[in-house]
This record gives structure tokens, sequence and C-alpha cells, in this order.
């Protein structure tokens, strides 16, 4: 795989550590989500992803209770 900012092959898989909190007013009441993904890193220029697991997606961990509309950028939905 090619880095999509710097087109390096200098890409790598990380194992990371991360913790996920709801941007709510309950957010107190939620405990931190911890789905520990691997990062992909370009080691010339930094870029960097990662992935949210979709057996945490299915469950739903990150789902409010109530539906939300979706954010809109320059009116497409995202």
């Amino acid at each position: 795989m090619a880095c999509p900012k710097c087109q390096s092959e200098s890409v790598s898989v990380i194992p990371a550590e991360v913790r996920l909190y709801r941007n709510k007013m309950r957010t107190t009441s939620h405990p931190p989500v911890s789905p520990n993904p691997d990062v992909l890193v370009c080691l010339d220029c930094g870029w960097s992803e990662f992935s949210i697991p979709g057996a945490w997606l299915s469950a739903g961990w990150l789902r409010s209770l109530r539906r939300e509309p979706m954010a809109t950028v320059n009116g497409i939905s995202s």
C-alpha cells in the first residue's frame, strides 16, 4: 500500500491503544471505550489512520441513545 499523502511505500502497521469518549453532555456517565486498533503510519511524512473494529461498531458502543442528524459539509452528508 502507498501513502495517500506522499505516495511513499514506507507504510507500517503499528499496534496502538486508543480511548474514545462520547462528545455528549452525558459523557461522565459513559465510560470511554478502548478498541485497541492497529494504526497505519507512513514512515516518511507521518500520515496515519486507524479503523474501529467492526465488532465494536456492530455492538453499538459509539452510537447515541437517540438518533441525530448526520453532519454535512458543503451540503454533502458524511
